[in-house]
């Protein structure tokens, strides 16, 4: 298994006796490198002594020795800085492009570490390693979920700045469609996003004064207002949508396909859809106001929201309902904090520069409570409990990006499992 010996490499777990090269010089691992994610070598930038000589350069690593003629790095210039390759079975010499020999060593994994492994992938419960989460310190819990929520904001940063692209590198465009993504709460969020970017924002503009036309052109766009309405409002907006329809020549979206079975009527498309265009008719420069919030208070109350009057008596079109008004809850607003506003503070104030954003948006996570959701309890059940949202972004980003591709091996939770012999 490749990915096991890069792991021995990595973490130096050599045999108790001399290394030596295949051509028989003493070898000295002084620094394994940095793995490297992409394409080229293993690990960049090692640094070994053979035979006392010291080298600087990049480290390649295969089962087989052949596994370098296989995939035709004798003819790629990028594997010439090659110092040493590694190989648990050296069946052949190999060579740079100019054909000059590369020192080779031939490494194993010690047997313990492949039983831990397979272990980890035969078992049945989920996670794997739940019987060492309640040995572990505290100090590394501590150190490696603050790591996990790190990367869950480079990660949410990289599909921020890529959807800023899709919307010409306009902010408050790209942050409408996240909101709206984020408004599906899960059972809608594919079909919000579809519906979102069929939203002519600067046709909306134009409009901003008037809820109705609002509501009109996204309920239109949605493809919710009834073809036989059944109450005047519904016709209303049914004309009032052909008439804006035909003069900014808007195509409703085709893919969007809502899902109303077992969804409480809080959360039907048509109430969320009534919601968002109330902030939207309310709140212009929607992120330039969340940017200026120094508060989790004043943010909440920047997304708690009405409806228009029609709703305060409807979760749909046509059924009437108890009279209740149709504010956001607050558990709901603070999953848009979570989901929305603390990755656009975080991806701005890194495009900007601007650290008192960045630092604003852990500031909030820390101040959130976690998440409760099927990931959060079945770690809890295991024995890591989620102190805030910013434990359970991490716990999120470790069961998705470590636990579900059985990325053990990169995982520090993992690493004390590994290193434990049998």
């Amino acid at each position: 298994m490749e990915q096991l010996l890069h792991y021995v490499w990595k973490h130096k777990l050599f045999p108790l006796r001399t290394l030596v090269t295949t051509q028989g010089e003493p070898l000295e691992i002084i620094d394994p490198g940095l793995p490297n994610p992409d394409a080229g070598p293993d690990f960049f930038n090692a640094k070994i002594k053979i035979n006392g000589v010291l080298w600087v350069g990049n480290v390649e690593i295969h089962l087989r020795a052949s596994d370098w003629l296989k995939h035709h790095h004798e003819q790629d210039t990028t594997y010439d800085s090659v110092i040493l390759h590694v190989a648990s079975d050296i069946d052949t010499q190999i060579q740079r492009t100019n054909g000059e020999p590369i020192p080779q060593l031939e490494l194993h994994y010690p047997p313990y570490l492949l039983e831990n492994y397979q272990e980890l992938l035969a078992t049945s419960r989920y996670p794997a390693c739940y019987r060492l989460i309640p040995t572990l310190s505290p100090l590394l819990v501590h150190s490696w979920m603050n790591t996990l929520q790190l990367e869950r904001f480079e990660q949410k940063t990289a599909q921020l700045l890529q959807r800023l692209e899709a919307c010409n590198r306009n902010w408050e465009d790209a942050f409408f469609l996240t909101l709206a993504r984020n408004f599906g709460f899960g059972t809608n969020s594919e079909a919000f996003e579809l519906w979102a970017k069929s939203i002519p924002l600067r046709a909306v503009d134009k409009h901003r004064d008037n809820l109705f036309q609002i509501e009109a052109i996204f309920f239109g766009q949605a493809g919710l207002i009834p073809e036989q309405p059944g109450d005047s409002y519904a016709e209303s907006l049914q004309k009032e949508y052909a008439y804006l329809q035909h003069k900014f020549e808007l195509t409703p979206s085709p893919h969007c396909q809502w899902k109303l079975l077992r969804t409480r009527p809080g959360n039907f498309p048509y109430l969320r859809i009534a919601q968002l265009a109330y902030l939207y008719q309310q709140s212009a420069g929607l992120l330039s106001q969340v940017l200026e919030k120094s508060s989790l208070d004043e943010v909440r109350r920047l997304f708690q929201g009405d409806t228009s009057p029609y709703w305060i008596t409807h979760y749909s079109f046509g059924e009437i309902s108890r009279p209740q008004t149709k504010h956001l809850s607050k558990a709901s607003i603070d999953l848009l904090i979570i989901n929305t506003v603390v990755p656009f503070l975080y991806a701005y104030g890194k495009y900007r520069g601007q650290a008192s954003l960045t630092a604003r948006a852990g500031e909030f996570l820390e101040a959130l409570k976690p998440e409760n959701n099927y990931i959060t309890r079945m770690w809890k059940e295991c024995g890591l409990t989620a102190a805030h949202a910013g434990d359970s972004q991490a716990l999120i980003q470790l069961k998705k990006q470590y636990c579900d591709p059985k990325k053990c091996l990169y995982c520090r939770i993992g690493y004390e499992y590994f290193k434990r012999p049998k």
